[in-house]
């Protein structure tokens, strides 16, 4: 998978080429490309702002250098386009195993008090939002969505690691111990000693169903 990423501030960016996510982009197993959409400004100041037409607090992303560099970047729209806005649909594990089965995709993170209209009417396939809040910008939804999805793709984690995982179905994950087996008067459950799978698996499932109900009891009725 080939995931470009558009941004006014690239720098921000450089957690995703560590740890898991890295390791996968130094194996050839996932791309990351970022892009400053600054470089693709056709004004001679690189200014990428205005104010919004019809007032209003704080200045505006113009369409002219993002357009410019979507174009660019994509210019045969191969991509899956996303723009990650708080107006957008809420991102969720079930979305995750839906983006993941695109070669390709393309964020655009917005800035200051988002982006001219006429840009997510023309480029973009979908919005989509990391919860009902607002930030300073789309750069930390973007690498949200990155590090989500790319967990995914082939070979980045291996098949178990991503099984019984929280959301996968409708269920949050159980708890999971490690040595020592006492640590501050507290020890592990007996059965996850106990070398009997079945019954390892069966209080895990419980576990599962009890965290559930108690810290996210809205799962239980969405499934509902």
């Amino acid at each position: 998978m080939r995931i470009d990423i558009l941004t006014l501030f690239p720098e921000m960016f450089a957690p995703l080429y560590e740890s898991i996510i890295g390791r996968a982009v130094d194996g050839g197993k996932l791309e990351i490309f970022t892009h400053n959409i600054r470089d693709y400004s056709l004004d001679k100041h690189k200014k990428c702002d205005d104010y919004p037409f019809g007032g209003g607090a704080g200045m505006l992303m113009m369409p002219q250098p993002i357009a410019s560099a979507i174009d660019a970047v994509d210019p045969e729209h191969k991509a899956l386009r996303i723009y990650v806005s708080p107006k957008g649909e809420t991102f969720s594990q079930k979305m995750v195993q839906s983006l993941v089965k695109n070669d390709r995709l393309l964020i655009l993170c917005g800035h200051y008090e988002g982006v001219d209209q006429r840009v997510i009417d023309l480029y973009i396939d979908r919005e989509i939002s990391i919860g009902d809040y607002v930030l300073t910008g789309g750069e930390l939804p973007a690498m949200v969505i990155t590090d989500a999805v790319s967990r995914y793709v082939e070979g980045v984690l291996s098949a178990p690691s991503l099984e019984n995982e929280s959301f996968t179905s409708d269920l949050l994950e159980y708890p999971q111990y490690t040595r020592p087996r006492e640590f501050m008067g507290l020890t592990v459950p007996d059965v996850l000693l106990s070398g009997n799978h079945a019954q390892v698996d069966e209080w895990r499932a419980e576990q599962s169903r009890l965290l559930t109900e108690k810290l996210r009891p809205d799962l239980k009725t969405k499934k509902e």
